[in-house]
């Protein structure tokens, strides 16, 4: 009996160090991408990149998303992400209040566009006053930019809906549940033929900071590694015909004015997120 006693003791005492001994799983670099389109679009999108870098870094990737922009940015600014991808205003927001550090950008110009159906009587944005209008969260950079556009245009009575994806505002306006919608260019270039052929642009941007890629603080001692391992992926065949498919044109370096451009949509961003929506 005492024997056994003993045993139990004695198996007691080295399980803690038996426990931590064991070998522990690498944990995962996250890759967080900006909503803008649907979770699964995102996580396809971005397979090449993940797989890259996960032979360059030696340990598990995830590309992991938000519900919204709003929620992606509050995520973001709580660490939660090893690299942001998201547009140039949120890259700005965690830069100057998370301390992420920008990498690079693509090289195709980033535009919002205001859309409307094909058959829609529209003909100036006064007549889109008093009807509802569909943007991304209210922290997205094409739903603000939109807002401002529906302001500089002195539209009266909008309402505005937010819907979590790109490929959902352009349903929404098919469907007839909204009289405009907010998105990026490159999203409605990408969207279904059948469902771009029945839509048209009614305004576009100026060029702005698009995705941006930023690498959280805690790995700045890999920041060159990181931006080489990015540029080695750019030449792989995977790479270019990732840009090519979505019309991206490759990297290239951001230049630091690009983001400081952005601080008044940054700031709204910051609004938002005080306000807890």
């Amino acid at each position: 009996m005492m024997r056994r006693l003993f045993w139990i003791l004695s198996v007691c005492l080295l399980w803690p160090a038996l426990a931590m001994a064991a070998p522990q799983a690498p944990t995962a670099f996250r890759i967080g991408v900006a909503p803008h389109s649907s979770a699964r679009v995102i996580i396809e999108m971005y397979q090449p990149l993940r797989l890259h870098l996960e032979q360059v870094l030696r340990q598990p990737v995830e590309i992991v998303t938000a519900p919204d922009f709003t929620e992606f940015a509050r995520r973001a600014v709580a660490q939660q992400y090893d690299i942001a991808i998201t547009t140039g205003h949120q890259a700005r927001l965690l830069q100057t209040d998370a301390r992420y550090l920008p990498l690079l950008t693509y090289q195709a110009d980033f535009k919002a566009v205001a859309l409307v159906p094909v058959e829609s009587r529209y003909r100036q944005p006064r007549d889109l006053d008093g009807s509802a209008v569909i943007g991304l969260s209210a922290s997205s950079l094409v739903t603000l930019w939109g807002q401002h556009w529906l302001h500089r245009n002195s539209v009266v009575g909008a309402t505005l809906q937010y819907v979590s994806a790109s490929d959902s505002v352009g349903q929404l306006l098919l469907k007839g549940e909204g009289s405009a919608g907010f998105m990026s260019l490159a999203n409605y270039q990408n969207l279904p033929a059948p469902v771009r052929e029945r839509l048209r642009v009614a305004a576009e941007s100026l060029p702005m900071a698009g995705r941006v890629y930023m690498l959280n603080a805690r790995h700045a001692r890999q920041q060159d590694s990181i931006v080489a391992a990015l540029w080695a992926f750019a030449a792989t065949p995977e790479a270019k015909q990732y840009f090519a498919r979505y019309q991206l044109g490759g990297y290239r370096a951001l230049e630091a004015r690009e983001l400081v451009a952005l601080e008044p949509y940054a700031n709204e961003v910051r609004l938002v997120l005080k306000q807890g929506k």
